[in-house]
C-alpha cells in the first residue's frame, strides 16, 4: 500500500506542476480566448495546438520550450499514451533537426524516469497484473544476456511488447539503467525521426492539395526509406547473434502504434 501512496503523491505533484505551468499560457488573442491547453487526442486538436504555440513562441520561445519539455516528460514518466502527437508537434514548433534532437533526449530521459518509478513503486504491481509477459521477457533477456544491448535495440525496433510495458518491466528484469537509457536513445530514433519530420512537413502545408504534391510525397518517401535503415541492420544482426523464436523474428515494425 505504501508504494501505491508514494506513486499517487508523485503523480499528483507532477500533475499540479504541469497545470500551473500551462495555466500561464491561456489561449487568447486571435486563436480563441477562453480555451484551456490540453494534450491533443486527434490531428485537429494537434493542428490547433500547434497554431497557438507557434503564435505564442514568437515572443516567448523559452517558455514554450519549457512547457513542451515538461509535458513530454510527464507523459513518458507516467507511461501515458500519445507521445507520437508530441513528436509531430515538436517538428512543427522546432523544425526537423532540433525537434528530433529534443524528442530523442526527452524520450530517453522520460523512459528512464518511468524505469526508476517502476523500480521504486511498481515492481509488485507489474508482476501481479502481467505475470506471463514478465516471464516471457525474463526468459528472452536471460537467453540474450551476453549481447543484451543489441537485444534491447531489437525490442525497440521490432517490439514483442509495447514500449510502455518494457519501460515498466526493465527494472524487474535487472536491466542496467545505462544500457536501458542508450537503447531507448538509439532504438527510437527511427520512430522519432518519422514523426518529427512529418510534423515539420505538415506545418508548411496550407491546403489539402499540397499534401499530395510530388514534392511532399517524395519527402515522405525519403523519410520512410531512411528510417528503415537502422531496423534492417539490427534485424540482420539479430538473425545471427540473438536467440529469438521464429515468430519473434517476423515481428514487423510497429512503432507507429506504440506508447513510449
Amino acid at each position: 500500500m505504501r508504494p501505491l501512496c508514494g506513486f499517487l503523491v508523485l503523480l499528483g505533484a507532477a500533475s499540479c506542476g504541469l497545470y500551473l505551468l500551462s495555466a500561464r499560457l491561456r489561449p487568447g488573442g486571435p486563436l480563441g480566448a477562453g480555451r484551456s491547453l490540453k494534450f491533443p487526442s486527434d490531428l485537429e486538436e494537434l493542428r490547433e495546438l500547434a497554431e497557438f504555440l507557434q503564435y505564442y513562441k514568437q515572443e516567448h520561445q523559452s517558455y514554450v520550450l519549457l512547457l513542451f519539455c515538461a509535458a513530454y516528460l510527464y507523459k513518458q514518466s507516467f507511461a501515458i499514451p500519445g507521445s507520437s502527437f508530441l513528436n509531430i508537434l515538436a517538428g512543427a514548433l522546432f523544425g526537423p533537426w532540433m525537434g528530433l534532437l529534443l524528442c530523442s533526449a526527452l524520450t530517453s530521459v522520460g523512459a528512464t524516469c518511468c524505469y526508476l518509478l517502476s523500480g521504486a513503486f511498481g515492481k509488485q504491481f507489474v508482476v501481479y497484473w502481467f505475470p506471463d509477459k514478465v516471464a516471457m521477457l525474463q526468459r528472452k533477456v536471460e537467453e540474450n544476456r551476453s549481447c543484451l544491448f543489441f537485444f534491447l535495440l531489437f525490442l525497440r525496433l521490432f517490439p514483442m511488447t509495447p514500449n510502455w510495458f518494457l519501460n515498466l518491466a526493465s527494472p524487474i528484469l535487472n536491466i542496467p539503467v545505462s544500457q536501458f537509457f542508450f537503447s531507448v536513445l538509439i532504438g527510437l530514433i527511427p520512430y522519432n525521426f518519422i514523426c518529427v519530420q512529418t510534423g515539420a512537413i505538415l506545418s508548411q502545408i496550407t491546403s489539402l492539395d499540397a499534401i499530395f504534391s510530388w514534392g511532399t510525397l517524395l519527402k515522405l518517401l525519403a523519410i520512410a526509406m531512411v528510417a528503415l535503415i537502422p531496423g534492417t541492420l539490427i534485424k540482420k544482426f539479430s538473425q545471427t547473434h540473438l536467440k529469438l523464436d521464429e515468430k519473434d523474428q517476423s515481428v514487423r515494425l510497429l512503432n507507429g502504434k506504440k506508447s513510449t
